[in-house]
């Protein structure tokens, strides 16, 4: 209505013609399209930078050793670039949504009218093909009151927010003195009000907790769609505030995760030396077992724990426990075992697909630059 009453400034009446065979019903769906496309093709841009800082670092640290958890607990011992190049798969699957749901909202609505289409003898193949659509859209009803592409972006999104949350957590706890695993320069840290010495990773922390501003958002549309008949209601309208916010943030959060994991000095030597806490190689003993002396792996299992035991009332490590010690356990054990129990050789030994060991990190780094970068 903004152009037709500038048109009618420029030209008079004639610009009445503007709105011949069209609703405003019909031009908001597709300028909301429109807007849509273009915010994935930037999130798309941006998770792609975020990917190839990712790639950069880990094939940095290829032969990093750092402990690998599960419930938070030293599990076994990864390689800081099998670390990072996880993240690249989520983040790659986000962008894998994200083309998906563009390549469903790229269907014309321009010519659906109010929800019934014209009686005007209008082109919609010419008018689509002009913006860059696939095709127009088939039924008139379904395109002024479709939002699903918006609830698609803010879900894929909402998602991808999760994803970015766990990166943060991570750095947060990486970050802390118990852990020492990196350090956030003041780009994308703070210090405390009162306390000199802090160095509180406000970034981090900031991307964890807008993952539930977008997920709100998500559910905020979701839930005025919900109950609508067809075709256009009022209730519409609150369409844009939570989908706007939602691209406004993910954009800061993924503009942020870049910058850290470009910005953060990593603590080689902290991570290598917490590797093999915990006794976090107890599975390669447990292997060793089975393959060189042909023990099921359920009794080796057992076994391992008896010689973990053993080793936590000593109070060393696996690889420092005598052999005599572990052979009152199992006899058949002997000083070849030494060399499986060190974090290194552990790494090494994971050199199963998609495994952890640097040659297979190689690997990785050279098929992701392929597929995403």
């Amino acid at each position: 209505m903004n152009v037709e009453n500038r048109l009618n400034t420029l030209i008079g009446d004639t610009a009445g013609r503007l709105h011949t065979a069209r609703s405003r019903n019909d031009q908001v769906a597709t300028d909301f399209k429109l807007w849509v496309r273009d915010a994935i093709d930037q999130s798309d841009q941006k998770l792609q930078q975020l990917q190839h800082a990712l790639i950069e670092r880990a094939e940095e640290h290829v032969s990093t050793i750092l402990p690998g958890f599960t419930h938070l607990q030293n599990a076994q011992p990864i390689t800081l670039g099998h670390h990072f190049l996880s993240y690249v798969e989520m983040f790659g699957r986000d962008r894998g949504r994200f083309a998906d749901t563009r390549k469903r909202l790229n269907e014309c609505p321009l010519g659906a009218a109010a929800l019934a289409g014209t009686s005007f003898p209008i082109d919609r193949q010419m008018t689509s093909k002009t913006l860059e659509f696939d095709r127009p859209t088939h039924n008139s009803l379904d395109s002024v009151s479709d939002r699903d592409f918006a609830l698609e972006f803010m879900a894929t999104a909402a998602l991808c927010s999760s994803h970015l949350s766990r990166l943060g957590e991570e750095i947060v706890i990486w970050s802390t003195s118990q852990f020492g695993f990196i350090k956030l320069s003041d780009n994308f840290s703070t210090g405390s009000s009162i306390m000199p010495q802090k160095r509180n990773p406000d970034a981090a922390e900031l991307i964890r907790g807008k993952s539930g501003r977008i997920s709100g958002s998500l559910l905020s549309l979701l839930t005025s769609m919900k109950g609508l008949s067809l075709a256009y209601s009022k209730d519409m309208q609150e369409d844009k505030e939570p989908l706007f916010d939602t691209f406004d943030t993910l954009s800061l959060c993924l503009r942020a995760a870049a910058g850290m994991i470009k910005d953060m000095t990593i603590n080689v030597e902290g991570m290598h030396k917490n590797a093999g806490a915990e006794y976090s190689t107890a599975t390669d003993l447990a292997d060793w077992l089975v393959k060189s002396l042909d023990i099921p792996f359920r009794n080796a299992h057992e076994l391992t724990g008896q010689i973990v035991k053993s080793a936590e009332e000593r109070g060393v490590p696996l690889w420092e426990l005598p052999i005599k010690i572990m052979q009152n356990i199992e006899p058949r054990i002997n000083d070849d075992v030494i060399g499986f129990l060190q974090p290194s050789s552990a790494i090494m030994s994971r050199n199963s697909f998609g495994g952890t060991s640097p040659d297979q990190v190689k690997m990785q780094i050279s098929e992701a630059r392929k597929r995403f970068l």
